[in-house]
């Protein structure tokens, strides 16, 4: 199943679907979000809830960024640290919160600097084959 939210619809269109949540097969996405570091990178945050059976998510994609990876935050010898992972469990009535200082989807190499209240497509990939697109708002204040 794909789930595809068009960037092409009207601003006054996308920021009443922002309100509601990205769906697929028992995935809810909600409170999506993204702020940069520096103007060649950046993250986005959001809660992942699944109802459904459990799955994982394995990937995401943008047109904003020559990178998406997903990434975690590790305490190495008292210094946190980005790490990438190769996968977001995501068990059987779980919520998941991509959060500062934790999980995220990692931007790298930005095609332009995030601007506060620019919104983009983000796909993310789940193993179960099921993908969402969601619509996220860039919020620097966050």
């Amino acid at each position: 199943m794909k789930i595809r939210i068009s960037a092409l619809l009207g601003a006054s269109v996308m920021a009443s679907l922002a309100a509601f949540p990205a769906m697929a097969d028992g995935i809810t996405v909600e409170d999506a979000y993204a702020r940069s570091s520096n103007p060649r990178a950046g993250a986005a945050f959001m809660i992942i809830r699944n109802t459904g059976a459990a799955d994982r998510l394995i990937a995401a994609r943008a047109d904003i960024a020559r990178r998406v990876e997903l990434h975690t935050h590790l305490e190495e010898n008292g210094v946190m640290k980005m790490r990438e992972v190769i996968a977001i469990d995501l068990p059987t009535d779980s919520e998941v919160e991509l959060k500062r200082g934790g999980l995220h989807v990692m931007f790298m190499g930005l095609s332009d600097p995030m601007e506060d209240g620019e919104r983009f497509p983000l796909t993310l990939v789940f193993q179960s084959g099921d993908e969402v697109t969601i619509d996220v708002p860039v919020d620097l204040s966050r």
